[in-house]
Protein backbone atom coordinates (compact mmCIF):
# COMPACT_ATOMS: atom_id res chain seq x y z
CA UNK A 1 0.00 0.00 0.00
CA UNK A 2 2.72 2.37 0.95
CA UNK A 3 4.41 1.54 -2.25
CA UNK A 4 1.11 2.46 -4.44
CA UNK A 5 0.65 5.93 -2.10
CA UNK A 6 4.15 7.06 -3.46
CA UNK A 7 3.54 6.54 -7.02
CA UNK A 8 0.50 9.12 -6.79
CA UNK A 9 0.88 12.80 -7.15
CA UNK A 10 0.28 15.27 -4.32
CA UNK A 11 -2.51 17.36 -5.98
CA UNK A 12 -4.47 13.34 -5.82
CA UNK A 13 -3.67 12.42 -2.51
CA UNK A 14 -4.90 15.96 -0.84
CA UNK A 15 -8.44 15.15 -3.50
CA UNK A 16 -7.99 11.82 -1.74
CA UNK A 17 -8.02 13.51 2.08
CA UNK A 18 -10.86 16.57 1.42
CA UNK A 19 -13.36 13.99 -0.11
CA UNK A 20 -12.94 11.52 -2.68
CA UNK A 21 -12.30 11.72 -6.48
CA UNK A 22 -13.49 15.63 -6.57
CA UNK A 23 -10.79 18.29 -7.73
CA UNK A 24 -9.43 20.79 -5.59
CA UNK A 25 -11.59 23.53 -7.60
CA UNK A 26 -14.24 22.36 -7.03
CA UNK A 27 -13.98 22.12 -3.56
CA UNK A 28 -12.74 26.13 -3.40
CA UNK A 29 -15.96 28.74 -3.43
CA UNK A 30 -15.93 30.82 -6.23
CA UNK A 31 -15.94 35.21 -5.71
CA UNK A 32 -18.52 37.32 -7.11
CA UNK A 33 -18.19 41.09 -6.10
CA UNK A 34 -20.59 43.44 -7.44
CA UNK A 35 -20.01 47.49 -7.14
CA UNK A 36 -22.09 50.63 -7.05
CA UNK A 37 -20.34 53.77 -7.06
CA UNK A 38 -21.62 56.55 -4.67
CA UNK A 39 -24.70 54.76 -3.63
CA UNK A 40 -25.92 56.02 -0.39
CA UNK A 41 -27.70 53.42 1.78
CA UNK A 42 -31.46 54.89 1.44
CA UNK A 43 -31.65 50.47 -0.21
CA UNK A 44 -31.39 49.80 3.71
CA UNK A 45 -34.78 51.69 4.66
CA UNK A 46 -33.05 53.55 7.35
CA UNK A 47 -36.07 56.39 7.84
CA UNK A 48 -33.23 58.70 9.85
CA UNK A 49 -31.64 59.03 6.81
CA UNK A 50 -34.55 58.67 4.00
CA UNK A 51 -38.23 58.00 4.43
CA UNK A 52 -39.45 57.76 0.19
CA UNK A 53 -39.83 54.74 -1.57
CA UNK A 54 -36.60 53.42 -2.97
CA UNK A 55 -37.46 50.87 -5.65
CA UNK A 56 -33.92 48.17 -5.52
CA UNK A 57 -35.89 44.93 -5.29
CA UNK A 58 -33.15 42.80 -6.69
CA UNK A 59 -30.33 44.16 -4.20
CA UNK A 60 -32.83 43.98 -1.23
CA UNK A 61 -33.30 40.45 -2.06
CA UNK A 62 -29.52 39.89 -1.93
CA UNK A 63 -29.60 41.31 1.35
CA UNK A 64 -32.43 38.95 2.68
CA UNK A 65 -30.65 35.92 1.03
CA UNK A 66 -27.51 36.50 3.14
CA UNK A 67 -25.90 39.57 6.12
CA UNK A 68 -26.23 42.79 5.41
CA UNK A 69 -24.48 45.51 6.91
CA UNK A 70 -26.42 48.29 8.16
CA UNK A 71 -24.04 50.51 9.60
CA UNK A 72 -20.34 49.86 6.91
CA UNK A 73 -17.96 52.75 6.37
CA UNK A 74 -15.64 53.45 4.14
CA UNK A 75 -12.19 54.30 4.80
CA UNK A 76 -12.22 57.36 2.84
CA UNK A 77 -15.62 59.38 1.52
CA UNK A 78 -14.28 59.72 -2.18
CA UNK A 79 -13.44 56.77 -5.28
CA UNK A 80 -9.75 56.92 -5.39
CA UNK A 81 -9.13 56.87 -1.48
CA UNK A 82 -11.59 54.40 -0.94
CA UNK A 83 -10.91 51.94 -3.48
CA UNK A 84 -7.14 52.14 -3.14
CA UNK A 85 -7.51 51.22 0.28
CA UNK A 86 -10.01 48.73 -0.36
CA UNK A 87 -8.06 46.49 -2.77
CA UNK A 88 -4.42 47.46 -1.06
CA UNK A 89 -5.39 46.98 2.13
CA UNK A 90 -3.46 50.09 2.57
CA UNK A 91 -5.22 52.97 5.34
CA UNK A 92 -5.42 55.84 3.74
CA UNK A 93 -3.78 57.40 7.07
CA UNK A 94 -0.32 54.95 5.96
CA UNK A 95 -0.48 55.91 1.97
CA UNK A 96 -1.24 59.56 2.42
CA UNK A 97 -4.31 58.89 -0.31
CA UNK A 98 -7.15 60.78 1.36
CA UNK A 99 -8.65 61.88 -2.25
CA UNK A 100 -9.20 61.92 -5.52
CA UNK A 101 -6.71 64.73 -6.66
CA UNK A 102 -3.67 62.62 -5.33
CA UNK A 103 -0.31 61.40 -6.62
CA UNK A 104 -0.91 58.02 -6.20
CA UNK A 105 2.67 56.82 -7.51
CA UNK A 106 4.62 58.79 -4.49
CA UNK A 107 2.55 56.33 -1.95
CA UNK A 108 5.28 54.66 -0.77
CA UNK A 109 3.75 51.99 0.99
CA UNK A 110 1.62 51.21 -2.17
CA UNK A 111 4.56 50.67 -4.11
CA UNK A 112 5.08 48.03 -2.09
CA UNK A 113 1.38 46.78 -1.70
CA UNK A 114 -0.06 43.26 -3.10
CA UNK A 115 -3.57 44.28 -3.78
CA UNK A 116 -6.16 41.57 -3.05
CA UNK A 117 -6.52 40.49 -7.01
CA UNK A 118 -2.88 39.34 -6.67
CA UNK A 119 -3.41 37.16 -3.77
CA UNK A 120 -6.54 35.36 -5.17
CA UNK A 121 -5.02 35.10 -8.74
CA UNK A 122 -1.40 33.59 -7.13
CA UNK A 123 -3.76 31.25 -5.09
CA UNK A 124 -4.84 29.71 -8.47
CA UNK A 125 -8.48 31.54 -9.35
CA UNK A 126 -9.37 32.73 -13.01
CA UNK A 127 -9.38 36.64 -12.88
CA UNK A 128 -12.21 38.29 -14.36
CA UNK A 129 -13.37 42.56 -14.09
CA UNK A 130 -15.60 44.69 -15.72
CA UNK A 131 -16.90 48.36 -15.25
CA UNK A 132 -15.63 50.44 -12.38
CA UNK A 133 -13.44 48.28 -10.22
CA UNK A 134 -10.69 50.36 -9.27
CA UNK A 135 -9.27 54.17 -9.46
CA UNK A 136 -6.14 55.60 -9.17
CA UNK A 137 -4.61 52.62 -7.40
CA UNK A 138 -4.47 49.47 -9.46
CA UNK A 139 -1.32 46.89 -8.44
CA UNK A 140 0.03 44.56 -10.99
CA UNK A 141 -2.13 43.15 -13.65
CA UNK A 142 -3.33 40.00 -13.03
CA UNK A 143 -6.77 39.91 -15.48
CA UNK A 144 -7.62 36.84 -17.48
CA UNK A 145 -10.47 39.31 -19.05
CA UNK A 146 -10.82 43.00 -17.86
CA UNK A 147 -12.88 45.77 -18.93
CA UNK A 148 -12.44 49.39 -16.90
CA UNK A 149 -15.61 51.81 -17.30
CA UNK A 150 -16.48 55.18 -18.99
CA UNK A 151 -19.39 57.29 -18.69
CA UNK A 152 -22.01 57.09 -21.41
CA UNK A 153 -22.61 60.17 -23.68
CA UNK A 154 -24.49 63.20 -22.62
CA UNK A 155 -27.74 63.65 -24.27
CA UNK A 156 -27.34 66.48 -26.85
CA UNK A 157 -28.59 69.39 -25.86
CA UNK A 158 -26.84 68.89 -22.41
CA UNK A 159 -26.99 70.21 -20.20
CA UNK A 160 -30.32 69.55 -19.33
CA UNK A 161 -31.06 71.51 -16.16
CA UNK A 162 -31.06 75.41 -15.73
CA UNK A 163 -28.36 74.71 -12.99
CA UNK A 164 -26.73 72.21 -14.71
CA UNK A 165 -22.88 72.43 -15.27
CA UNK A 166 -20.54 69.08 -16.14
CA UNK A 167 -21.72 66.28 -14.50
CA UNK A 168 -23.83 68.30 -11.95
CA UNK A 169 -26.81 67.42 -14.44
CA UNK A 170 -29.69 64.82 -14.98
CA UNK A 171 -32.75 63.62 -17.19
CA UNK A 172 -33.69 60.91 -19.10
CA UNK A 173 -30.74 59.57 -21.90
CA UNK A 174 -31.03 59.52 -25.40
CA UNK A 175 -29.35 56.03 -25.52
CA UNK A 176 -31.21 52.66 -25.36
CA UNK A 177 -30.63 51.12 -22.01
CA UNK A 178 -29.27 48.40 -23.83
CA UNK A 179 -26.21 50.59 -25.37
CA UNK A 180 -25.02 52.17 -21.79
CA UNK A 181 -22.27 50.88 -20.52
CA UNK A 182 -23.13 49.36 -17.13
CA UNK A 183 -25.54 47.36 -19.26
CA UNK A 184 -22.49 46.13 -21.59
CA UNK A 185 -20.23 45.37 -18.57
CA UNK A 186 -23.23 43.47 -16.98
CA UNK A 187 -23.66 41.58 -19.85
CA UNK A 188 -19.75 41.01 -19.79
CA UNK A 189 -20.10 39.59 -16.37
CA UNK A 190 -23.10 37.19 -17.56
CA UNK A 191 -21.39 35.81 -19.93
CA UNK A 192 -18.50 34.58 -17.55
CA UNK A 193 -21.11 33.35 -14.75
CA UNK A 194 -22.82 31.03 -18.50
CA UNK A 195 -18.85 29.50 -18.97
CA UNK A 196 -17.39 26.55 -17.64
CA UNK A 197 -14.80 27.21 -15.04
CA UNK A 198 -12.68 24.16 -14.59
CA UNK A 199 -10.74 26.76 -11.88
CA UNK A 200 -12.53 28.98 -9.00
CA UNK A 201 -13.37 31.89 -10.62
CA UNK A 202 -12.81 35.82 -8.64
CA UNK A 203 -15.29 37.74 -10.73
CA UNK A 204 -16.42 41.57 -10.37
CA UNK A 205 -18.25 43.96 -11.78
CA UNK A 206 -18.30 47.84 -10.91
CA UNK A 207 -21.62 50.21 -12.08
CA UNK A 208 -20.68 54.09 -12.52
CA UNK A 209 -24.14 54.73 -11.72
CA UNK A 210 -25.56 56.25 -9.79
CA UNK A 211 -22.26 58.87 -9.88
CA UNK A 212 -23.35 62.20 -11.82
CA UNK A 213 -24.65 63.23 -14.04
CA UNK A 214 -27.73 61.25 -13.53
CA UNK A 215 -28.74 59.80 -17.18
CA UNK A 216 -30.78 57.15 -17.84
CA UNK A 217 -33.96 55.75 -19.37
CA UNK A 218 -37.41 57.60 -19.01
CA UNK A 219 -38.94 54.28 -17.73
CA UNK A 220 -36.17 54.60 -14.59
CA UNK A 221 -37.42 58.08 -14.00
CA UNK A 222 -41.34 57.11 -14.01
CA UNK A 223 -41.07 54.66 -11.24
CA UNK A 224 -41.05 57.82 -9.14
CA UNK A 225 -43.81 59.91 -10.17
CA UNK A 226 -42.87 63.71 -8.42
CA UNK A 227 -45.35 64.16 -6.44
CA UNK A 228 -44.51 61.11 -4.68
CA UNK A 229 -40.78 62.14 -4.23
CA UNK A 230 -39.94 63.11 -0.81
CA UNK A 231 -36.48 65.17 -0.22
CA UNK A 232 -34.22 64.34 3.04
CA UNK A 233 -34.62 65.92 6.39
CA UNK A 234 -33.03 69.52 5.92
CA UNK A 235 -31.49 71.56 9.05
CA UNK A 236 -31.18 75.21 7.96
CA UNK A 237 -29.64 76.13 11.14
CA UNK A 238 -27.08 72.65 10.74
CA UNK A 239 -24.09 74.53 10.70
CA UNK A 240 -24.59 77.12 13.56
CA UNK A 241 -22.34 74.60 15.78
CA UNK A 242 -19.68 73.11 12.83
CA UNK A 243 -16.27 74.43 13.31
CA UNK A 244 -14.87 76.39 10.33
CA UNK A 245 -12.98 73.40 8.86
CA UNK A 246 -15.86 71.39 8.75
CA UNK A 247 -17.36 74.54 7.43
CA UNK A 248 -14.40 74.79 5.16
CA UNK A 249 -15.44 70.73 3.68
CA UNK A 250 -18.78 71.96 1.66
CA UNK A 251 -17.69 75.30 0.63
CA UNK A 252 -16.76 73.89 -2.96
CA UNK A 253 -20.35 71.97 -3.13
CA UNK A 254 -22.33 74.32 -1.57
CA UNK A 255 -23.18 77.24 -4.34
CA UNK A 256 -24.81 74.31 -6.29
CA UNK A 257 -26.83 73.00 -3.44
CA UNK A 258 -28.26 76.69 -3.27
CA UNK A 259 -28.83 76.53 -6.69
CA UNK A 260 -30.96 73.34 -6.80
CA UNK A 261 -33.37 74.41 -3.57
CA UNK A 262 -33.69 78.06 -5.19
CA UNK A 263 -35.05 76.90 -8.16
CA UNK A 264 -37.16 74.72 -6.82
CA UNK A 265 -35.68 71.57 -7.84
CA UNK A 266 -34.49 69.43 -5.14
CA UNK A 267 -37.37 67.01 -5.52
CA UNK A 268 -36.39 66.85 -9.38
CA UNK A 269 -32.80 65.88 -8.31
CA UNK A 270 -34.03 62.68 -5.68
CA UNK A 271 -36.07 61.30 -8.22
CA UNK A 272 -33.30 61.68 -10.92
CA UNK A 273 -30.74 60.18 -7.88
CA UNK A 274 -33.79 57.48 -7.28
CA UNK A 275 -34.36 56.57 -11.23
CA UNK A 276 -30.72 55.86 -11.51
CA UNK A 277 -30.50 53.61 -8.46
CA UNK A 278 -33.01 51.95 -10.00
CA UNK A 279 -31.57 51.49 -13.28
CA UNK A 280 -28.25 50.41 -10.70
CA UNK A 281 -30.41 47.73 -9.02
CA UNK A 282 -31.88 46.49 -12.98
CA UNK A 283 -27.99 45.76 -13.86
CA UNK A 284 -27.21 43.78 -11.07
CA UNK A 285 -30.21 42.20 -10.71
CA UNK A 286 -29.44 40.79 -13.98
CA UNK A 287 -26.12 39.61 -12.87
CA UNK A 288 -27.48 37.64 -9.78
CA UNK A 289 -29.92 36.40 -11.80
CA UNK A 290 -27.57 34.90 -13.88
CA UNK A 291 -25.55 33.23 -10.75
CA UNK A 292 -28.94 31.91 -9.26
CA UNK A 293 -29.29 30.04 -13.13
CA UNK A 294 -25.66 28.87 -12.95
CA UNK A 295 -24.31 25.72 -11.55
CA UNK A 296 -22.18 28.15 -9.71
CA UNK A 297 -24.86 29.68 -6.78
CA UNK A 298 -23.88 27.67 -3.90
CA UNK A 299 -20.41 27.43 -4.30
CA UNK A 300 -20.19 31.37 -4.66
CA UNK A 301 -19.50 33.85 -2.43
CA UNK A 302 -21.26 37.39 -3.12
CA UNK A 303 -20.66 40.41 -2.02
CA UNK A 304 -22.20 43.65 -2.77
CA UNK A 305 -20.47 47.46 -1.94
CA UNK A 306 -20.97 51.25 -2.50
CA UNK A 307 -17.36 52.58 -1.99
CA UNK A 308 -19.01 54.99 -0.27
CA UNK A 309 -22.07 57.17 0.54
CA UNK A 310 -23.76 60.53 -1.00
CA UNK A 311 -25.15 64.09 -0.01
CA UNK A 312 -28.31 65.38 -1.64
CA UNK A 313 -28.57 68.84 0.23
CA UNK A 314 -27.48 67.35 3.42
CA UNK A 315 -25.54 69.66 5.22
CA UNK A 316 -25.49 72.03 2.97
CA UNK A 317 -24.02 69.68 0.54
CA UNK A 318 -23.97 67.90 -2.87
CA UNK A 319 -22.28 64.18 -3.62
CA UNK A 320 -19.30 63.00 -1.61
CA UNK A 321 -16.62 63.84 0.60
CA UNK A 322 -17.00 64.61 4.14
CA UNK A 323 -17.02 62.66 7.54
CA UNK A 324 -20.32 62.67 8.11
CA UNK A 325 -22.51 59.94 7.69
CA UNK A 326 -24.31 60.55 4.12
CA UNK A 327 -20.81 60.32 2.83
CA UNK A 328 -19.20 57.48 4.71
CA UNK A 329 -22.02 55.12 5.37
CA UNK A 330 -21.85 52.59 2.77
CA UNK A 331 -23.54 49.86 1.39
CA UNK A 332 -22.24 46.21 2.08
CA UNK A 333 -23.59 42.67 1.92
CA UNK A 334 -22.60 39.02 2.13
CA UNK A 335 -24.08 35.97 0.93
CA UNK A 336 -21.60 32.96 1.77
CA UNK A 337 -22.39 29.00 1.35
CA UNK A 338 -22.01 27.60 4.78
CA UNK A 339 -21.44 30.70 6.50
CA UNK A 340 -24.06 33.31 6.62
CA UNK A 341 -27.95 32.28 7.18
CA UNK A 342 -30.61 34.19 5.19
CA UNK A 343 -32.45 37.60 6.58
CA UNK A 344 -28.94 38.29 8.54
CA UNK A 345 -28.94 41.49 9.73
CA UNK A 346 -25.98 43.64 11.67
CA UNK A 347 -25.23 47.10 13.50
CA UNK A 348 -21.78 46.49 13.82
CA UNK A 349 -20.12 49.52 12.93
CA UNK A 350 -17.34 47.94 9.91
CA UNK A 351 -15.33 49.25 7.35
CA UNK A 352 -14.76 48.36 3.86
CA UNK A 353 -11.45 48.11 4.63
CA UNK A 354 -12.50 44.57 6.04
CA UNK A 355 -13.49 43.19 3.05
CA UNK A 356 -9.73 42.61 1.90
CA UNK A 357 -8.86 40.26 4.93
CA UNK A 358 -12.90 38.67 5.01
CA UNK A 359 -12.38 37.59 1.62
CA UNK A 360 -8.93 35.83 2.18
CA UNK A 361 -10.06 34.15 5.32
CA UNK A 362 -13.30 32.81 3.61
CA UNK A 363 -11.30 31.90 0.85
CA UNK A 364 -8.19 29.85 2.78
CA UNK A 365 -5.98 32.48 1.19
CA UNK A 366 -3.05 33.96 2.89
CA UNK A 367 -3.11 38.45 3.29
CA UNK A 368 -0.05 40.00 3.53
CA UNK A 369 0.98 41.30 6.88
CA UNK A 370 0.86 45.09 5.89
CA UNK A 371 -3.48 44.79 5.02
CA UNK A 372 -5.45 46.56 7.90
CA UNK A 373 -8.32 45.35 8.57
CA UNK A 374 -10.25 42.57 9.78
CA UNK A 375 -12.17 39.40 8.77
CA UNK A 376 -15.79 39.82 9.56
CA UNK A 377 -16.47 36.37 9.51
CA UNK A 378 -17.05 36.37 13.02
CA UNK A 379 -20.02 38.52 12.22
CA UNK A 380 -21.26 36.37 9.25
CA UNK A 381 -21.67 33.73 11.20
CA UNK A 382 -23.45 35.56 14.28
CA UNK A 383 -25.00 38.77 13.49
CA UNK A 384 -25.38 40.07 16.98
CA UNK A 385 -21.26 39.36 17.97
CA UNK A 386 -19.54 41.81 19.96
CA UNK A 387 -17.54 43.73 17.55
CA UNK A 388 -15.42 46.74 18.28
CA UNK A 389 -15.83 49.40 15.95
CA UNK A 390 -13.16 49.35 12.73
CA UNK A 391 -15.30 52.20 10.75
CA UNK A 392 -12.60 55.21 11.08
CA UNK A 393 -12.69 57.01 7.93
CA UNK A 394 -10.52 59.55 6.34
CA UNK A 395 -10.47 62.79 4.96
CA UNK A 396 -7.84 65.72 2.72
CA UNK A 397 -4.99 66.23 4.89
CA UNK A 398 -4.89 63.91 8.76
CA UNK A 399 -9.07 64.38 8.98
CA UNK A 400 -10.66 61.07 10.75
CA UNK A 401 -13.35 60.43 11.84
CA UNK A 402 -14.76 56.93 13.84
CA UNK A 403 -18.62 55.54 13.76
CA UNK A 404 -20.09 53.79 16.69
CA UNK A 405 -23.30 52.17 17.66
CA UNK A 406 -24.28 55.45 19.14
CA UNK A 407 -21.51 57.97 18.12
CA UNK A 408 -19.83 59.95 15.50
CA UNK A 409 -16.78 61.75 16.21
CA UNK A 410 -14.76 63.85 13.62
CA UNK A 411 -11.22 64.87 15.03
CA UNK A 412 -10.33 67.97 12.08
CA UNK A 413 -6.78 69.71 13.32
CA UNK A 414 -6.48 72.56 15.08
CA UNK A 415 -8.40 71.09 18.17
CA UNK A 416 -11.46 71.59 15.92
CA UNK A 417 -13.94 68.40 16.37
CA UNK A 418 -17.89 67.29 16.39
CA UNK A 419 -19.39 64.94 18.12
CA UNK A 420 -22.93 63.46 18.04
CA UNK A 421 -24.76 61.36 20.06
CA UNK A 422 -26.54 59.28 17.40
CA UNK A 423 -29.60 57.93 19.79
CA UNK A 424 -30.51 61.13 20.42
CA UNK A 425 -29.93 63.07 17.05
CA UNK A 426 -29.80 60.37 14.47
CA UNK A 427 -29.03 63.61 11.71
CA UNK A 428 -26.05 64.43 13.11
CA UNK A 429 -27.60 68.19 13.82
CA UNK A 430 -26.65 68.23 17.30
CA UNK A 431 -22.36 69.13 17.95
CA UNK A 432 -22.02 67.75 21.35
CA UNK A 433 -17.86 68.63 21.24
CA UNK A 434 -18.45 71.27 23.63
CA UNK A 435 -20.92 69.58 25.84
CA UNK A 436 -18.74 68.59 29.29
CA UNK A 437 -21.18 65.13 29.71
CA UNK A 438 -18.76 64.23 26.61
CA UNK A 439 -15.42 64.88 27.09
CA UNK A 440 -14.83 61.29 28.26
CA UNK A 441 -16.44 59.82 25.57
CA UNK A 442 -14.42 62.17 23.44
CA UNK A 443 -11.36 61.13 25.10
CA UNK A 444 -12.09 57.41 24.35
CA UNK A 445 -13.23 57.57 20.63
CA UNK A 446 -9.89 60.12 19.86
CA UNK A 447 -7.74 57.17 21.54
CA UNK A 448 -8.80 54.92 19.01
CA UNK A 449 -7.85 57.08 16.01
CA UNK A 450 -4.04 57.24 14.74
CA UNK A 451 -1.94 60.39 16.02
CA UNK A 452 -2.06 63.34 13.98
CA UNK A 453 1.74 63.21 13.90
CA UNK A 454 1.53 59.57 12.68
CA UNK A 455 -0.99 60.21 9.63
CA UNK A 456 0.59 60.55 6.50
CA UNK A 457 0.69 63.92 5.00
CA UNK A 458 -1.74 63.96 1.64
CA UNK A 459 0.15 63.24 -1.79
CA UNK A 460 -1.22 66.30 -4.22
CA UNK A 461 -0.77 66.14 -7.45
CA UNK A 462 1.07 68.31 -9.26
CA UNK A 463 -0.67 71.52 -9.99
CA UNK A 464 -3.14 70.93 -7.46
CA UNK A 465 -3.88 73.11 -4.17
CA UNK A 466 -3.75 71.36 -1.16
CA UNK A 467 -6.87 71.33 0.96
Amino acid sequence: MKKFLRHLSPVFLLSLLVGGYTSIAAERMNVLVLIADDLNTWILEKPERYSGNVIAPNLQALGESGVVFRNAYSASPFCVPSRTSMWSGVSPHKSGVYHNQTNVAASEPLKTATSLFEVFQQGGYSMYGYGKITHGWNGNDVWDDKQGHKRDPRPPGAPIQPVGAGEQDWGPIHLSEEEMNDTVGANRTIAILEQKHEKPFFLVYGSFNPHMAWFVPQKYFDMFPLDEVKVPDLNPDDFDDIPPLGDEVVSSKRKFTEKVLEAGLHKEAVQAYLATTAYVDAQHGRVLDALEKSPYRDNTIVVFLSDHGFHLAEKDHWQKGTLWEEATNSMLMFRVPGVTQPGGVTKNCVSLQDLYPTLTDLCQLEKPSSVDGKSLRPILKDPETDWKSTAISYLYDQYASIRTKQYRYIRYKKGQQELYDLRKDPHEWKNEAGNAEYAKVIRELNSQLPPVEEMATQLVREGRKKK
